[in-house]
């Protein structure tokens, strides 16, 4: 069987945790800053999990995951 090619445009995106899960960030971070609310801004800067309806799509882009 080959080689599984990872979907580059994920491997950027996702990491993986120990246990696992697929951790990603927020949207909304990166510019036009001034508006938001310091507040917003801190809550954008946390990763958080996956949902789990979209998790085994992601890992099928990363076959081999990245950490």
């Amino acid at each position: 069987m080959p080689k599984l090619k990872t979907h580059k445009g994920a491997a950027k995106r996702f990491r993986t945790t120990a246990s696992g899960k697929v951790k990603r960030g927020h949207s909304h971070a990166r510019h036009i800053l001034t508006k938001k609310t310091a507040k917003r801004k801190r809550a954008l800067d946390i990763d958080v999990l996956v949902s789990e309806s979209d998790e085994k799509r992601i890992e099928r882009m990363l076959p081999y995951g990245r950490s």
